[in-house]
């Protein structure tokens, strides 16, 4: 009689499904701190694009300009560039059509831009007056000693490379440019904000101050054709 009741019992019992286990809890969030607020993965820039749409217009697409009154950005040190684009932005270097460029950037995106032109090759320039390109020869190797203007080479390199960061390149450069640039430092336009942070600029105010007109443009003829 014990194994039928067993059995009995054994039926009487409700099925045992698979819609009666327990079902299976989702992995719990990653919790955020209150307050915090989610950080999205930075989009890296595109030089190209960015110099495509904003630069090639007055500096070339490879960074060589067609324009002398417009600098050649190709082969300049990236660091260069990239503290100049802050220098615009910042003030620091006047130019209201610079500024407005360097405005809207990025700090990650000047130096993407610092690093783009860097890599672009610089195109050979040819001097155009002999006798200029003599006298500016002499500045450029030795200075000028009788009013303390001292030789270009020792920032900018013997062959015009410039240095990284602080100093620009300048063989191959258009005299036009080059000249405009001393003339500015000479009057103070440049290289002479009043917080002191264009420690480079401010170098090359006091060097431009003490050449005269003719100077300027020896040496900014001299650079043109240096290679």
């Amino acid at each position: 009689m014990i194994r039928p009741l067993l059995l009995a019992a054994a039926m009487a019992l409700p099925a045992y499904t698979a819609a009666q286990q327990p079902a299976a809890q989702p992995a719990p969030a990653t919790a955020v701190p209150a307050g915090a607020t989610a950080v999205a993965t930075p989009v890296k820039p595109d030089a190209a694009k960015i110099v495509n749409e904003v630069c090639a217009a007055c500096h070339g697409a490879d960074g060589n300009s067609v324009q002398p009154a417009n600098p050649s950005l190709a082969g300049q040190p990236a660091d260069y560039i990239t503290r100049q684009l802050a220098h615009f932005k910042s003030d620091i270097r006047p130019s209201a059509i610079m500024k407005g460029f360097a405005a809207p950037l990025s700090d990650a995106d000047m130096q993407a831009l610092g690093v783009y032109f860097s890599q672009q090759k610089a195109k050979p320039q040819a001097a155009r007056d002999p006798a200029l390109v003599k006298a500016g020869q002499k500045i450029y190797r030795a200075g000028v000693a009788t009013t303390g203007v001292p030789a270009c080479s020792g920032c900018h390199s013997p062959d015009g490379i410039g240095i990284p960061k602080n100093f620009p390149r300048l063989g191959g450069q258009f005299a036009d440019y080059t000249y405009a640039q001393l003339k500015a430092f000479g009057a103070g336009e440049r290289g002479n904000d009043k917080a002191g942070k264009d420690v480079t600029g401010r170098i090359m105010h006091v060097v431009a101050q003490r050449m005269s007109d003719s100077d300027m443009k020896a040496v900014a003829e001299y650079m043109q054709g240096l290679r």
